[in-house]
């Protein structure tokens, strides 16, 4: 019989695992954006304004930060413009079309993982267990800022 360390192990390997496969389904659903473009675009949604903010949000670095959102601009899915107080700093915002888009891709990603969810015993209580991942995310990142500093 395996101990509990090993069953955790195993689970967590599963998890893994798992999250890898339903990160391919995931880009599948996204249509016209791969993974690292949405993600971009919906830090931006959430509030992240700043480019050095994105890619400390996304634990990027700023020649990809830069790449990611000079392909977003030429799309016409996002607009850069100044910061008020720090003229160094670029403002990143949605454009109306990367707003649709953005609404899009998510809307299937939505229907992609809850179909997937539908086929587990407690499909609820395995979507909040993900929205926990992303809340214990945002803390991790949170940490690592912190330490840099």
């Amino acid at each position: 019989m395996p101990s509990s360390g090993e069953t955790r192990e195993h689970s967590a390997l599963g998890a893994v695992r798992a999250l890898a496969r339903a990160s391919r389904l995931l880009e599948r659903s996204s249509g016209e954006l791969n993974l690292a473009h949405y993600r971009v675009l919906s830090a931006i949604a959430s509030g992240d304004e700043r480019a050095s903010r994105v890619a400390r949000r996304l634990a990027l670095g700023r020649p990809a930060i830069s790449a990611a959102v000079d392909a977003l601009t030429r799309r016409g899915l996002v607009v850069r413009g100044g910061v008020d107080a720090d003229h160094r700093a670029t403002a990143l915002s949605l454009t109306p079309e990367g707003e649709r888009l953005l609404a899009a891709t998510e809307g299937e990603m939505i229907a992609r993982i809850t179909a997937l969810v539908a086929r587990t015993p407690d499909p609820e209580r395995v979507l909040e267990a993900l929205s926990w991942l992303d809340t214990a995310i945002d803390e991790v990142m949170a940490e690592r800022m912190a330490e840099t500093k």
